[in-house]
């Protein structure tokens, strides 16, 4: 079950895209690492939250179809 206190920032941070959720997910675990104490509460469980959704948004590309031969039958569905 998520924390309440951290659901709202999860709930933000889920509508951002690759590149940026990667910044802010590496900005909150250079905070939790360099810094003995917590400076931000909750900030492992933040880190953790932001890792998951990383993961979830990340998405191998797929190369794109070939085109057919000039000759080669198509099939249709």
């Amino acid at each position: 079950m998520a924390n309440p206190l951290l659901l709202p920032l999860l709930n933000w941070a889920r509508g951002l895209r690759y590149p940026t959720l990667f910044k802010l997910t590496a900005v909150a675990f250079a905070i939790s690492i360099l810094w003995p104490f917590d400076p931000i509460p909750f900030i492992d469980e933040i880190v953790l939250g932001l890792g998951t959704l990383l993961l979830a948004n990340w998405k191998s590309r797929k190369a794109p179809p070939e085109p057919p031969i000039e000759g080669d039958a198509a099939r249709r569905s």
